[in-house]
């Protein structure tokens, strides 16, 4: 599978709690590579779907590295490993 099948997948095992924990890092950029992140703007009313298009976007080549970084952030390892 693609990598955005494979993070909408690892996404789809997050609570609705955990998911707005994820979201809430994704606009920190002191957690993740380079100076990017998402605008909260655009974070705010993402749901899954949408996230995965707007961290391809944003990450490109990085958005598995982000993803594991974010999933250590939120305690979710069991997902790290599933990437």
């Amino acid at each position: 599978t693609g990598i955005k099948e494979k993070l909408l997948k690892m996404l789809e095992h997050l609570k609705e709690e955990e998911f707005k924990g994820f979201k809430w890092y994704l606009e920190d950029s002191a957690v993740l590579p380079g100076p990017t992140c998402i605008p909260k703007s655009k974070l705010e009313k993402a749901d899954k779907l949408d996230l995965v298009e707007l961290m391809m976007q944003t990450y490109n080549q990085q958005c598995v590295e982000v993803t594991k970084r974010v999933f250590k952030k939120i305690k979710r390892n069991d997902l790290v490993q599933m990437l």
